[in-house]
């Protein structure tokens, strides 16, 4: 039976004049899968194409301007990994999305390292959380389009610049202005892009936890892991990698079977504790082919190395440990011992930093774990000076001072965000929406003194 790939026009009106309304091209061989994409994609104004195969995807890009692709895996002939590589041969630049089901996880890891898309979302999905990738995608999109736009730009005076060989100073001084406010525009852009692909990984890795079952455990070891590496006077690069790498330090655990998730490591079988000890290879694979994340698969590689030799996959001793690495396996073995997931108990924290203290120079680097306590101590002291905000409070600048996370524990917004306009505007527009009561804690000193609360003692 032969199917027709319907274009399903908006359901708000098309703006007028040059501004375009965005499109996405979708395309799954289930009819009921579409339709519900569909209500989701015209609820937010946003064109759509259909398609029931790959091949009928391919035809429909061939005579369509597309921004966006979201192609199921699973598909007879051409399956989302192979159509989704056609689609970077034929633009590149469409935002390239994966919807795939727990069991296609092998596949979806090697469509990542071919590179032949952004990133995936797991069925079933949440509505939300798919409109809000959809939409951080397009926007990212338009500041790709932006960046190239204004580097054209500016090539193109600065040829003007040497053409015309200026011999007045205040043409000269002009010309420096105007390129002074194009660089400025193209560090924002930059700035926006990094924003957003540091998010990214936030959303990544609370997708990875959410199949593991530890909620929140990657983020917690990720603000720990920074804070350290900011008191070990690393550069602003090395912190950003440490953080990205405590994010996704157990990106290789994705492929463990259901009856691992969620086990204590003490509790794993002799074939278990063998499929455990490559997970950070698997992780290292997974990552290396983002050349942005060179360094931070490098962390990933060696997060479980000991100074004493006895760690793995290399068995590395402490000199042979990337600072990165020494900082995530602390960090971690802290949350482990806070959370359980090392044996079968919670530590409260004072005995958690007692076990790190007595793990130095075998376990833990020295350096690392002393610094690291005087860390966890100055964040505790630190939250309970934070406020306690209805989002109808929040203003321009105020500092997040602990991660938002949705119901489901996904991260939307990271510790240390600082608002703008647009951002405080989407989170109160989405809590009237939703007709959901939301709070926050932001950091004390961001809030204007006559705007102070007394914080709420003990809230997470």
């Amino acid at each position: 039976m032969t199917t027709t790939a319907l274009q399903e026009p908006p359901s708000v009106d098309a703006p007028e004049g040059n501004v375009s309304v965005p499109t996405v091209l979708m395309v799954d061989d289930e009819p009921s899968v579409l339709s519900a994409l569909r209500r989701v994609f015209r609820a937010q104004g946003i064109q759509t194409l259909q398609a029931t195969s790959g091949a009928e995807g391919l035809v429909l890009l061939a005579s369509n301007r597309v921004d966006l692709v979201v192609s199921d895996m699973r598909m007879p002939e051409m399956d989302g990994a192979r159509f989704l590589e056609r689609v970077k041969e034929h633009d590149r630049s469409i935002v390239r999305i994966l919807l795939t089901g727990y069991a296609d996880m092998s596949s979806t890891v090697a469509a990542i390292n071919k590179g032949a898309i952004h990133r995936f979302i797991a069925k079933p999905w949440d509505d939300n959380e798919l409109v809000l990738a959809v939409r951080e995608a397009l926007v990212r999109r338009g500041l790709e389009q932006k960046n190239a736009e204004l580097t054209e730009l500016t090539k193109r005076q600065n040829e003007q610049l040497r053409e015309a060989n200026q011999t007045l100073e205040s043409r000269v001084e002009a010309r420096t202005v105007e390129l002074q406010q194009i660089n400025g525009m193209l560090d924002a852009a930059y700035e926006d892009l990094n924003n957003t692909f540091v998010h990214a990984v936030n959303v990544f890795s609370s997708l990875l936890e959410m199949r593991g079952g530890q909620s929140g455990h990657s983020r917690r070891v990720a603000e720990i892991s920074r804070e350290t590496a900011k008191r070990l006077g690393m550069s602003e690069r090395e912190v950003r990698d440490v953080y990205l790498a405590a994010l996704v330090h157990d990106i290789g655990t994705i492929g463990f079977p259901d009856a691992m998730l969620g086990k204590a490591i003490s509790a794993f079988t002799a074939d278990e504790h063998q499929r455990y000890r490559r997970h950070t290879i698997d992780g290292e694979t997974a990552l290396m082919a983002m050349t942005q994340l060179q360094a931070v698969a490098r962390i990933v590689r060696q997060h479980h190395e000991r100074p004493d030799g006895k760690g793995f996959p290399d068995g590395l001793t402490g000199p042979d440990i990337v600072p990165g690495a020494r900082i995530v396996a602390a960090a971690s073995g802290l949350d482990d011992l806070l959370q359980g997931n090392m044996g079968q108990q919670r530590y409260s924290m004072e005995n958690a930093k007692r076990m790190l203290l007595g793990g130095i120079d075998t376990h833990y680097d020295r350096t690392v774990i002393e610094t690291m306590v005087q860390v966890v101590d100055d964040m505790a002291k630190a939250a309970k000076a934070d406020v306690h905000l209805d989002v109808r409070e929040l203003r321009p600048g105020m500092v997040l001072a602990r991660a938002m996370v949705s119901s489901k524990g996904t991260t939307l917004l990271a510790a240390g965000h600082v608002f703008d306009e647009r951002m405080v505007r989407q989170v109160q527009e989405f809590s009237r929406r939703e007709s959901v009561r939301m709070s926050l804690w932001v950091q004390r000193a961001s809030v204007p003194s006559d705007d102070r609360t007394a914080p709420t003692q003990g809230a997470q």
